[in-house]
């Protein structure tokens, strides 16, 4: 399964990470000799645990030539290890009661199960098989490949905005691996054999590059004791060498048409931002987070009262920002002109910048500010109540190399960004020089 890092291509999206000031909920960590890390948070309202281990590797981790890789992996990390044959081990979860998934992204790879707290043993069991003796037969890759070409082929070649928007992020993203695709480029999965794999897990799936994250209800020490059993004697190894994708600071404005099997133009425009991993001020990301929620944070954003009603230039339109990444984010903007109006994808992006220049030239009242700093606040209190989430939030602050102990600061960060701090950040980031674009169109638009 891919997860998608970024925003998702016309959909109305303004991520952030949930914040866990609840002092009832300890969390512990602990570091074992070969370099596992592990995060225990203890919530005990209900007898169950969610269990992810986190593999700091994705697809901005590969070369050219070599995509693909790390999705591919992902799938066949449920074909038999040394204790277990092909899908045996999701046969004994499943007869358990156990629910498991995996994903990945560009920075990392994951793989989770939320059961009963008594599975426990048999879920880290399995898991550490797994990490130190995965199998790797030749003919169950050569089946699930063609699994994950028939994945590409719905998730993206056959589907309009999937293929937009991967094109549009290869665009968007010059200098890093960002523009890599998770699931990979067609080309290199026709030409991807079962030793490109092998390599691949030989060289970055190993004890110390990777976090195991345990919420729920359990205990630091039954936990340290099935962890010490089932992972220490895993060795570490000593050639894990990472650099952040960093990007060009100013790219220069790029611009894509792409013509898809779809019934409607639509717009998207992304700046190249910085992430919390590569910022210099943490206040501008904080600052990026409330100009998304002041945009596209319900009925009363200026996207929807702007755009949407008062101009009726769009149907529907929304922005993303993604704050924890390994290297250098994207701040974007998704719109569907209101055709029936007569409105065009150039009187849409013409109104988006009249939103930016507002964004440059006034700083919002704070009466504006306080109220869309009181949804997003709300909505990340909201959030602590799962057990996946909060599990979700550590890792992948772990994953990038960020403390966890940040999830518990953002409120405090949030309240203290100012109006001008969401004047400055705009006029910092939204800029032409910072601009891919990308207009895309109905196929029979098409002029040869």
């Amino acid at each position: 399964m891919i997860f998608r890092n970024f925003v998702m291509l016309l959909g109305v999206v303004s991520f952030t990470f949930p914040i866990f000031a609840n002092n009832a909920l300890v969390t512990h960590e602990f570091t074992l000799a070969n370099g596992l890390k592990v995060i225990v948070r203890e919530d005990h309202r209900a007898p169950i645990a969610v269990s992810q281990l986190w593999y700091k590797v994705g697809s901005s981790f590969e070369a050219p030539g070599s995509t693909g890789l790390s999705h591919a992996l992902e799938h066949m990390m449920f074909k038999g290890s040394s204790k277990v044959g092909a899908g045996e081990a999701s046969q004994i979860l499943r007869d358990l009661g156990v629910e498991e998934n995996a994903f990945t992204t560009e920075d990392m790879t994951v793989y989770y199960q939320v059961f009963a707290k008594n599975r426990l043993p048999v879920v880290l069991e399995l898991e550490a098989d797994r990490m130190a003796s995965l199998k790797l037969p030749s003919d169950e890759f050569i089946k699930e490949l063609e699994v994950i070409k028939e994945e590409r082929r719905l998730r993206t070649d056959d589907n309009p905005n999937g293929l937009a928007y991967e094109r549009f992020k290869s665009l968007v993203y010059p200098a890093s691996g960002y523009h890599n695709p998770p699931i990979g480029w067609k080309f290199d999965l026709d030409r991807m054999a079962i030793n490109d794999l092998r390599a691949w897990y030989k060289r970055w799936y190993a004890p110390n590059n990777a976090i195991l994250v345990i919420v729920g209800d359990v205990t630091l020490a039954e936990v340290k004791k099935q962890v010490n059993q089932w992972f220490a004697a895993i060795p570490r190894k000593s050639n894990i060498i990472t650099k952040k994708p960093l990007e060009l600071d100013k790219p220069g404005e790029r611009e894509l048409t792409i013509h898809v099997k779809t019934q409607l133009p639509s717009l998207l425009m992304g700046f190249n931002v910085p992430s919390l991993a590569t910022a210099q001020q943490t206040r501008e990301i904080y600052a990026l987070e409330l100009i998304a929620a002041l945009l596209d944070g319900g009925d009363s954003a200026r996207l929807a009262t702007e755009l949407e009603l008062k101009q009726e230039l769009v149907t529907s339109a929304g922005v993303g920002y993604y704050a924890v990444a390994r290297g250098d984010s994207l701040f974007i903007f998704n719109a569907l002109p209101n055709v029936q109006k007569g409105k065009t994808i150039a009187d849409v992006e013409k109104g988006i910048w009249q939103l930016i220049d507002q964004l440059k030239s006034t700083p919002p009242s704070k009466e504006e500010l306080e109220r869309i700093r009181a949804q997003l606040i709300a909505s990340l209190v909201y959030a602590r109540d799962s057990i996946s989430s909060q599990a979700m939030t550590i890792g992948m602050l772990e994953a990038v190399d960020l403390p966890w102990q940040l999830a518990d600061k953002e409120l405090a960060e949030l309240q203290a960004v100012t109006p001008k701090d969401i004047q400055a950040a705009a006029q910092t980031y939204f800029t032409r020089d910072r601009l891919t674009i990308a207009h895309v169109l109905p196929e029979e638009n098409k002029h040869d």
